[in-house]
């Protein structure tokens, strides 16, 4: 969902705070003044303010939204409708929406493709977006062009052209459009912000399409910078300006008029702002801006391996107290991790020098390196420390990654073969990773391991999402391939005085680590 975390802060500016607390109540008060003044008598009323502003802080936002707005624009865009993206959602996240505006659907009637298969309805939807340029290159978001047949920018003045999609970028959700405007036409466009940020608290303004109402301004702080949502390689600045559907692709202002941010997504119960918004930092909006524009496409490192973040519950399973990191699941065969020596099991603590604290920052440095280079990480294996060297390849899309079928049952194809004799581990029933459980559960030839059988529902191993099918290959990264060496495992956790172990476990063909307690 590349961390930004560059820059020096210039001038204290607005926003980062008032001098004192609003008072209620009527009558008069005693407003701060400066030292070689006296104190200012503010009469409390409903037209006047209760305290003096801090110097510098806007007492209107209308100066920047003239300054700007002209190079915001409002995107219309026609699609054909897919079922699976109609709510669009952040992976894993349920209710962070992405805060694009469909307008309804209208079938036109054409029935079917070429090759006899339904042809999906076509749908008009709206989004917002920014010239960077004054020959008329737009960024917005890419799921807000994602599938467009059509794409109509309008204008501050009202103005409208077509444009065309120049490349887009699902990891980051970024894409760029190019207008097709008269010859020599030049358009207003904003700059990015990055030599420096915003503090938390200070003001930022968003301009935008919000429920198809172009060219609406509205004004809040940031709230928190280092937002992980689910994007790979985003880490995200929490905003309280409100956004909402429509709003998708629009700038996130500082009270300079530059563009520190891209409203992309939101927290939403109902649907509509409640004051939590999400923006793509500048820095990297620009890097993939720049790339989509020189080549359409974004060329990131990759190494080849799943991972997962390495959690405090993980830390104390394997006795690494508060070690953060991001464990190795499991490797492509063949592929750069898996070349350079990488093990399932492994904990990268660290990427070129840099301290990982996350599956998500491990991602994110590792994107950073162009393909063929080389990786230094520092990984733990078994308690012992290490570097391990990687050569980069090239990150496949994310669509290729996510190609994985998974339909979450857990269950195998059914067969008569008899399983074999169940032994009970902490709430789940083990049984031997057999031929004839490798028909029941369809597993690959590959897997090693001890087959769950069953789970208690009211067992730490039921909380988890443990379940039938799944394959236990390792205890606290150690293998096992029995019941009976799960069960000691276990036991020697307990007499460590660990309370729970890390479990490897392989369901349907992925690998993942979960830990578990140690039951008394």
């Amino acid at each position: 969902m590349a961390a930004r975390k560059t820059g020096i802060i210039v001038g204290a500016v607005a926003g980062a705070g008032v001098a004192c607390a609003a008072l209620a109540g009527v009558g008069f008060r005693m407003a701060p003044a400066a030292a070689d003044s006296r104190p200012v008598l503010m009469r409390t009323s409903a037209t006047t303010p209760i305290f003096a502003p801090p110097p510098g802080a806007p007492m209107s936002f209308a100066d920047i939204f003239e300054q700007v707005s002209p190079a915001v624009v409002s995107i219309d865009v026609t699609s054909r409708a897919d079922p699976r993206t109609l709510a669009q959602r952040i992976p894993g996240l349920p209710q962070f929406l992405l805060p694009q505006q469909p307008q309804g659907e209208n079938d036109d009637g054409e029935g079917q493709t070429q090759q006899g298969q339904p042809r999906l309805p076509r749908q008009q939807s709206s989004g917002s977006g920014f010239f960077i340029s004054e020959d008329g290159y737009i960024v917005t978001n890419n799921h807000v062009i994602e599938n467009a047949e059509e794409i109509t920018v309008t204008l501050k003045e009202g103005g409208e052209l077509k444009a065309t999609v120049v490349g887009r970028d699902e990891g980051t959700d970024i894409a760029v459009l190019k207008v097709q405007g008269k010859a020599g036409a030049k358009y207003p466009f904003v700059s990015f912000e990055n030599a420096a940020k915003p503090r938390v608290g200070d003001w930022v303004i968003t301009i935008g399409n919000p429920f198809g109402l172009g060219g609406t301004a509205t004004a809040g702080i940031i709230s928190a910078y280092g937002r992980d949502i689910g994007e790979n390689f985003v880490d995200f600045i929490q905003i309280d300006a409100p956004i909402n559907r429509g709003n998708s692709g629009g700038p996130t202002f500082d009270i300079y008029g530059r563009v520190i941010g891209v409203n992309t997504a939101i927290f939403s119960p109902s649907g509509g702002s409640v004051g939590i918004g999400f923006a793509i930092p500048a820095d990297l909006v620009e890097s993939v801006s720049k790339q989509l524009i020189s080549g359409g496409k974004v060329t990131r490192g990759y190494i080849g391996a799943t991972i997962q973040a390495f959690t405090a519950e993980s830390a104390e399973a394997m006795g690494l107290g508060d070690q953060r990191g991001a464990i190795i699941a499991d490797l492509v065969p063949g592929g750069p991790a898996e070349r350079g020596g990488l093990k399932p099991g492994d904990v990268v603590t660290a990427v070129n020098g840099v301290n990982i604290k996350s599956n998500g920052e491990l991602t994110r440095e590792v994107a950073k390196a162009k393909p063929g280079e080389s990786i230094v990480l520092n990984v733990l294996r078994e308690g012992r420390r290490m570097t391990v060297t990687v050569k980069s390849g090239t990150r496949p899309a994310e669509s290729e990654l996510n190609a994985q079928p998974d339909d979450g049952s857990g269950q195998g194809r059914a067969t008569p073969d008899s399983p074999a004799a169940a032994q009970a581990v902490l709430g789940m029933q083990l049984v031997p990773l057999d031929d004839g459980a490798r028909r029941r559960f369809n597993l690959d030839a590959t897997v090693r391991g001890v087959v769950v059988d069953s789970v208690a529902a009211n067992s730490n191993a039921g909380e988890l999402g443990l379940r039938r099918g799944d394959v236990i290959t390792s205890v606290n990264t150690r293998a096992v391939s029995t019941a009976a060496e799960v069960s000691g495992a276990v036991e020697a956790a307990r007499k460590s005085n660990r309370t729970s172990v890390l479990l490897g476990v392989v369901r349907q063909g992925r690998a993942l680590y979960l830990p578990l307690r140690i039951t008394n």
